[in-house]
């Protein structure tokens, strides 16, 4: 409770009773939430502040992937599905500003409330909010929902799911979520479920589902066409509910979004060149320099935007699986990171233009400080300092090469580590005491052109150390079953990570979620430490107390030597065709959800 709701009282009388009524004085309907403090905008906002209110209406964008779909149900575990379905076919109680940390703002629901606690949270529906054929959404339809996708929807569903005691409806328009522990995201993350509608799914399987049922939701884009595996067809619902809500002012602009499927990244990139797609979005630093200089880039038919942003690097790299014995032992990780010599790969792909990664959390405040840990990172770490892998309480830096091909000194501190670790090279192979060769698989997704490349320059390292790896690459559809179901030896990987880490870490990096199929705890790691540290991040009552939490998190996972990291880009670089436009207020995460094509629209 803020000392302002006191400003004013000045009978100790009216003190008391306020006081005694502290359940039910706190808690009052709010058009918003934030994780600490309130919520930036006002009740009376006009639409979020890198949306344009005013922005036309019409065109369409062609967007291209690599990969396939055997999937329009982006809720289960089964199959492959187009990503952006999460976020473009579906609408929440809540809705995100991108432009803040953490914070929602009513959309299904009018209202949240809450108590001081967050022992508890309750919505209440917007009595116009509507499902796409036009019928109304209803708690029904909401509590059917989360039971569902808490019970049979994917695994990231099921951790929030499992901390809810109850869930019950308290009125026409409203329901009320109540907690089984203290975690203070539980009443945010209750607002961004996507709501389904429980009269489709009566006598279907709901985790079986695949091409033949598309899921029925409110949002503004419903799907028009598709063919399986080619391209995916969404169109703007001409009677959507919510077009004049301010959240969606601005919002939902284009007639058309079209999802292009390729099966290599070069062939995706003609087919831009071509005109077959409107945008596209570069992570190559050396390409986006050198490679736009077609006929459209030069007569300024196409246009190159550059977005910054502030959100944290995230991990993209080479996963271990450490479920694998030969992964076990930190020095063997630590030998690969030393033999991955990133100077010299990120000078041959990107022109030495791009900064590594260094930490999960890196290009943030959240992420962890240079040197040993000090303060409350390292009172939050302590207690956990004999399970801790070396350099996470002392300081721990990725190692940089001197830039040549060879690469002999971090070649040679990885042999002394592999030694260390029981792993010698005898007849130019290593093995360990048994003789037992040290080899894995590296599985990678078919057109992932700069993954493949990648691993073509790390290779050869790994056979000055007397390692040769099998390549397996395969299509999406393996792909997804396969890391999936953690069948790989290193794979690519890559988090995105927020400003407002949560409970979504528990299902990357949670013990728990190491031994659940379809986690995103591809390394398989089980640490005490980090358990504890994201408790810790949950439970926080301040954002100092948050802040160190995310810090200490961040070097148990970067000292845990679980990825070798590769590199990030501080902005997005958007090739688009000069239709295509984007408001100047840009949010501070930049291109990430909610930009493109939430808010572009199409001007001749």
């Amino acid at each position: 409770m803020s000392m302002e709701f006191f400003t004013g009282l000045r009978r100790a009388t009216a003190l008391a009773a306020l006081v005694c009524l502290a359940g039910t004085a706190w808690a009052e309907p709010k058009h918003g939430i934030a994780m600490y403090g309130e919520p930036a905008l006002p009740p009376d906002f006009v639409s979020l502040p890198y949306a344009n209110p005013d922005a036309p209406g019409g065109g369409r964008i062609v967007q291209g992937e690599v990969g396939s779909f055997d999937s329009l149900n982006p809720y289960i575990l089964k199959g492959s599905t187009p990503w952006q379905l999460s976020f473009l076919t579906s609408e929440s109680l809540m809705g995100r500003n991108w432009d803040e940390p953490f914070s929602l703002y009513g959309l299904l629901a009018e209202s949240v409330e809450t108590d001081p606690e967050r022992s508890w949270v309750e919505f209440t529906l917007r009595p116009e909010a509507r499902f796409s054929d036009g019928s109304p959404v209803t708690v029904e339809d909401v509590l059917w929902t989360y039971e569902t996708l808490g019970t049979q929807g994917h695994p990231r569903y099921r951790g929030s799911w499992a901390k809810v005691a109850k869930a019950e409806q308290t009125g026409e328009r409203k329901l009320r979520f109540t907690f089984t522990e203290p975690d203070r995201e539980l009443a945010l993350i209750m607002g961004m479920r996507p709501i389904l509608q429980k009269a489709q799914w009566d006598g279907q399987d709901f985790a079986e589902s695949g091409l033949d049922v598309v899921p029925i939701t409110s949002a503004p884009y419903v799907i028009d066409d598709f063919e399986a595996g080619r391209f995916v067809s969404l169109r703007r619902n001409p009677d959507y509910w919510g077009k004049d809500l301010p959240f969606m002012r601005g919002q939902a602009n284009l007639d058309e979004i079209r999802m292009e499927f390729f099966g290599d990244a070069n062939v995706m990139f003609e087919a831009f060149k071509g005109g077959i797609l409107n945008t596209m979005r570069e992570t190559n630093q050396q390409k986006w320099d050198t490679a736009y200089n077609f006929p459209a880039a030069k007569s300024g038919d196409v246009v190159k935007s550059v977005i910054p942003h502030q959100r944290p690097s995230g991990i993209t790299g080479l996963v271990m699986n450490t479920r694998l014995p030969q992964f076990q032992d930190w020095r063997v990780r630590e030998a690969l990171i030393l033999a991955f010599n990133y100077e010299f790969i990120n000078q041959t792909l990107n022109g030495g233009e791009l900064p590594r990664i260094t930490s999960y959390f890196s290009n943030s405040l959240l992420a962890m400080e240079p040197g040993p840990a000090e303060g409350k990172v390292r009172e939050f770490l302590e207690p956990f300092a004999d399970s801790l892998p070396p350099g996470a309480l002392e300081g721990y830096d990725m190692p940089v090469s001197d830039g040549t091909e060879r690469n002999r000194g971090n070649i040679r501190k990885a042999q002394a580590l592999l030694e260390e670790a029981g792993w010698t090279v005898r007849d130019g192979v290593l093995r360990n005491a048994a003789g037992e060769p040290f080899t894995f698989e590296i599985v990678l997704q078919q057109g992932a052109t700069e993954t493949h490349q990648i691993v073509d320059l790390y290779t050869p390292a790994l056979a000055r150390l007397g390692i040769v790896p099998g390549i397996t690459a395969i299509d999406s559809a393996q792909y997804t079953e396969r890391t999936s179901g953690f069948d790989f030896g290193m794979t690519w990987y890559t988090r995105g990570l927020s400003l407002s880490p949560g409970n979504e870490q528990a299902l990357y990096w949670g013990s728990e979620a190491a031994d659940t199929e379809g986690s995103r705890n591809w390394m398989g790691m089980k640490s005490p430490a980090a358990d504890a540290m994201i408790g810790k991040l949950l439970t926080s009552e301040s954002h100092d107390d948050f802040v160190a939490a995310t810090r200490a998190l961040d070097r148990v996972l970067t000292a845990g030597r679980y990825v070798i990291p590769v590199w990030y880009s501080p902005d997005a670089k958007i090739a688009h065709v000069k239709e295509l436009k984007y408001p100047e207020h840009l949010p501070i995460y930049g291109d990430w959800i909610g930009f493109q094509p939430d808010v572009w629209w199409y001007e001749d």
